[in-house]
């Protein structure tokens, strides 16, 4: 049975998250906190908090979300006529100039991809709190792939930078970035943490505790 194999925790042994050092015996710091002896970061069987802190920063990703998508990420002004562009606008735009490929990369990058990667946070908390025994191998994989490909969310925030490097070298127009954008970077770097903060072996732990 998976839940009676040995583990790290059961055997009084601590893996450090900075530098994966494993240690049986760690130094103790004078006020009792757990030292790692190769880097000397602070060591946890499990992040500490690590579910509240999570829900934190989704539900603050979430809010983001709404202003993210709802507000122009960014405003093109050519001969004294400026037009806002939220994300589904520059999609829309990008396939009526002929760059379907193009629209169809922000498309994913922008949408797809935050919304699967917050319902999918939300997915691994709720099933951690519901001490869930469901594919536990499964969950895990889910989990490193949605840490792995959150930072490509941010394509757009590139091609708004690279679009405004052109217009500025060939001079015709100025583009500004909106409020939008900055919601949606802030969506993208919470959910980062959030991803950064969940600890995956709580999966394992409910595991263990009904085998």
């Amino acid at each position: 049975m998976r839940g009676s194999s040995l583990t790290a925790a059961r055997s009084g042994l601590m893996s450090c998250h900075a530098c994966h050092q494993l240690s049986r015996i760690p130094r103790m710091s004078i006020d009792g906190v757990v030292i790692c002896p190769r880097c000397e970061a602070h060591v946890h069987l499990r992040k500490p908090n690590s579910i509240s802190r999570t829900w934190a920063l989704l539900i603050a990703a979430y809010i983001l979300y709404i202003p993210a998508n709802l507000l122009p990420v960014m405003t093109v002004i050519s001969f004294g006529k400026g037009e806002a562009d939220t994300i589904l606008s520059g999609v829309k735009e990008l396939i009526h100039a002929g760059m379907l490929p193009i629209a169809l990369l922000v498309f994913f990058a922008s949408i797809t991809v935050p919304v699967l990667k917050l319902l999918t946070l939300t997915f691994l908390l709720l099933s951690v709190q519901y001490k869930s025994q469901w594919r536990p191998r499964e969950r895990t994989v889910l989990y490193r792939i949605t840490e792995l490909v959150g930072r490509w969310s941010m394509i757009d925030i590139f091609m708004i930078s690279i679009l405004i490097a052109l217009v500025k070298l060939q001079a015709v127009a100025t583009i500004e970035p909106g409020a939008g954008a900055i919601s949606f970077a802030a969506v993208v770097i919470i959910t980062m943490f959030a991803a950064m903060s969940f600890d995956p072996r709580l999966i394992w732990d409910n595991i263990e505790e009904k085998a």
